[in-house]
């Protein structure tokens, strides 16, 4: 039997382009309209005199924010989220800032970002402290006492220390209550030849410790006794 010449056999090809065709309309019709909420992450800056204060809890770089637009404004958003000037946010006395103000903060977005409402500030990690700036000279001084000499050798020359003194910067607090001599150790142990190297200062290690110097160089002659030393 015979199939009858203008009778048409199903095209998926074409019925999938007219799908896809269909789709797309209907996204890009959706992204018109508004009313669309996202979370975003937006760059946030804190302006403080750093010169005369230092925050003693990490300062966020970005805050989470409520906004809502149109789909292509929240899309534009979420593939761009960091090529945006982060908003500055004010901290006007820092010894009794505790917490972001996120009203504060709120109309800040608002005031930059234009083609995005922002609803609110969703509040996740807020605390801030902050302590006043202060340097502190500290001395070093060699533990001459303690240096690890192998049997039968000796100290046979002045001992040579560089820097003598360094510049420990951070917050007030921490750097009153370290000591105007520091004692530098010498790790080695049975010391039986010149000594000439560098030395950590491992004592002054903290997150928010600055120091003009974190080894300091120290060396000195060693030199073997001929006889035993006489005994007292």
């Amino acid at each position: 039997m015979n199939t009858a010449p203008n009778a048409r056999s199903f095209q998926p090809t074409k019925a999938l382009l007219c799908l896809g065709a269909a789709t797309l309309f209907w996204f890009l019709n959706a992204l018109n309209k508004p009313g669309y909420t996202l979370n975003v992450e937006y760059p946030v800056r804190f302006v403080y005199d750093d010169s005369l204060f230092i925050p003693t809890l990490p300062l966020p770089h970005t805050v989470r924010v409520n906004v809502s637009s149109d789909g292509w404004g929240l899309l534009r958003h979420s593939w761009l989220p960091f090529r945006i000037e982060p908003v500055d946010y004010i901290v006007a006395d820092p010894m009794r800032a505790t917490l972001i103000n996120t009203s504060s903060l709120t109309a800040a977005l608002s005031e930059q970002v234009k083609k995005l409402h922002i609803n609110y500030v969703v509040a996740d990690t807020l605390a801030m402290s902050f302590d006043r700036h202060m340097t502190k000279t500290v001395r070093l001084v060699v533990d001459s006492l303690h240096i690890n000499l192998a049997p039968r050798y000796m100290v046979s020359s002045f001992i040579n220390l560089t820097p003598r003194t360094i510049q420990v910067d951070g917050p007030a607090k921490l750097v009153r209550g370290l000591p105007d001599t520091l004692w530098v150790k010498i790790p080695r142990k049975r010391i039986a030849d010149n000594y000439d190297e560098e030395v950590p200062l491992n004592q002054l290690r903290h997150p928010l410790l600055r120091t003009s110097a974190d080894r300091v160089a120290v060396s000195f002659e060693v030199g073997e006794l001929l006889s035993p030393l006489p005994q007292k």
